[in-house]
């Protein structure tokens, strides 16, 4: 049976339209007005499969998640140039970090640069402070430490922001910066790189039901946890004691990049 996480509904595919998300965070739900399976944030793009009653049924282009999102919240596309770099920007009115704030960007938000100063980024939506930002084709190199800038993020079931982000979220975004393709989900995220056994190597990722934690060095691990409500650094060997006494079981995949 196919996944209807990644497979369009054939009833529903009525058009075939590039947009992107044009505010801060989009729910990308299961049904309008239903349950968030997941998140888009700004600048990224989808295809547009549907729209009615002031929704939009769309296929996520960075893993293909399909879903609901608000009509309001997409717009035209652009082709970009930047991506956000810091755990989280503002977009100023002006070139002026005294000027009024319009927006405010999660890490991983795109952009596309009109004029780039020592300062400041032009954009159709404001000013950006350069040294928040990369051009697009400058990868990370190392997950765990994308990871890191999401410290102390609120853990939000779903979530894909500094806002607030989930286990699965956290391990795709620190992935993606890396130019690493990364599904959505924990468990879809068990298919990355292969199975590994032994010591525990700096971002490998562990698996427990509807979990995921990246591998920071062989005793410590990096999570968005509910234990918590945080993403925060944790003993492998207490997450993996604490998580048994939870009743979620060991650890149930151990997968190597």
């Amino acid at each position: 049976m196919s996944d209807p996480r990644l497979t369009p509904d054939p009833e529903q595919v009525v058009l075939n339209e590039a947009a992107v998300v044009q505010v801060t965070v989009a729910d990308l739900n299961r049904q309008p007005n239903g349950p968030r399976d997941r998140q888009l944030i700004f600048g990224e793009g989808v295809t547009v499969l549907n729209r009615a009653d002031g929704w939009c049924y769309v296929q996520a282009a960075k893993d293909g998640y399909c879903g609901h999102v608000a009509a309001a919240n997409l717009g035209a596309t652009f082709e970009p140039t930047h991506a956000v770099s810091a755990p989280s920007t503002h977009i100023y009115t002006n070139a002026n970090f005294k000027s009024p704030d319009k927006m405010s960007l999660s890490f991983g938000s795109l952009i596309a640069v009109d004029r780039i100063t020592a300062r400041f980024a032009q954009t159709a939506a404001g000013y950006i402070p350069t040294e928040h930002i990369r051009p697009v084709e400058t990868l990370a190199t190392d997950p765990a430490a994308v990871a890191a800038a999401f410290l102390g993020t609120p853990y939000l079931w779903g979530g894909n922001s500094r806002w607030g982000i989930d286990c699965s979220g956290l391990v795709q975004a620190a992935l993606l910066a890396c130019g690493i393709p990364c599904p959505g989900d924990s468990d879809q995220q068990q298919a990355i790189g292969l199975h590994a056994t032994g010591a525990y190597q700096r971002n490998d990722l562990l698996f427990w039901k509807g979990h995921v934690a990246m591998v920071v060095d062989d005793t410590t691990l990096i999570h968005a946890n509910a234990g918590s409500m945080s993403t925060r650094y944790e003993g492998i060997a207490e997450t993996i004691s604490r998580i048994i006494q939870s009743g979620d079981g060991p650890v149930s995949a151990h997968r190597r990049l």
